[in-house]
């Protein structure tokens, strides 16, 4: 069974201190005591650690031996416009799960009156919630999560590739949208919107800008499921990249099941 992983502040001198709520969680719910022996990640590097220092208000940590960072593939950026917060928060813990490096969410035109400013309390709440999926899914560096901007400044968002996930008939699939070639380390952007959909006045502002619309399905699907499909796709495309990169170094051939090449970016 795979070990706990917890975030710190910060590990000085090979020690790690969780205080406060933090540390009492720890010791009252998951029930940590001295001499136990999990990983702990600062943001930066991970760590095999043994507690040294189990109470209520205090848990202290000692570094053992450092564990080697798992490899980025790809570099996601998740602009979701506003909808309603118990789906919007289920959505930001899937996603964290999923491997997404940040979450922008903006407010779109059909997006309900008076989430952006409710969003303000709430970016506390979601960077929690991002905590403890990362924690779960054992993820070396947590994601960031932005304030809620709006739909003008996002669609000028910098990446290489940018995807609108858009429920119009017309929009190609998803696999048609991505590169010809995936290059490991590409920073991908998905776009989705909020639950009533685009307007045509964002989608045509979106297209202009150089954004690429595309769909998961035939139906219409509810905004949390499309963020989730999107991810899923991206996340799956660039780690079959990574591991047809792997299988060539072998002396295996590199080619994606579609025909298309893949190939790792040069440093």
């Amino acid at each position: 069974m795979a070990r706990r992983r917890f975030f710190v502040p910060a590990i000085r001198r090979g020690a790690a201190e969780l205080v406060g709520s933090d540390a009492e969680h720890l010791v009252r719910v998951l029930r940590v005591e001295a001499g136990e022996r999990y990983e702990i990640s600062d943001n930066e590097s991970v760590f095999l650690a043994e507690v040294q220092t189990a109470r209520k208000s205090l848990v202290v940590f000692q570094t053992l031996e450092p564990i080697p960072l798992q490899p980025q593939t790809v570099e996601i950026t998740l602009l979701v416009a506003l909808f309603k917060f118990d789906h919007l928060e289920w959505l930001i813990e899937k996603a964290t799960e999923l491997g997404v490096t940040t979450i922008r969410p903006f407010e779109a035109t059909r997006s309900e009156r008076g989430l952006a400013q409710a969003s303000e309390k709430r970016l506390a709440r979601w960077e929690r919630i991002v905590l403890e999926a990362s924690q779960q899914s054992r993820r070396d560096h947590l994601p960031r999560v932005e304030p809620t901007a709006r739909f003008r400044s996002v669609i000028e968002a910098a990446a290489e590739i940018r995807l609108l996930l858009d429920e119009d008939r017309g929009a190609p699939p998803i696999l048609q949208s991505l590169p010809a070639q995936c290059t490991l380390g590409q920073h991908v952007a998905l776009m989705l919107g909020p639950e009533g959909g685009w307007t045509e006045e964002e989608r045509e502002m979106a297209q202009t800008a150089g954004w690429q619309s595309c769909s998961l399905a035939p139906t219409v699907l509810r905004a949390e499921t499309a963020g989730i499909g999107g991810l899923s796709v991206v996340t799956a495309a660039w780690a079959h990249t990574a591991s047809s990169l792997a299988r060539h170094d072998d002396g295996m051939d590199g080619t994606l099941p579609n025909g298309q090449h893949c190939e790792e970016r040069s440093a």
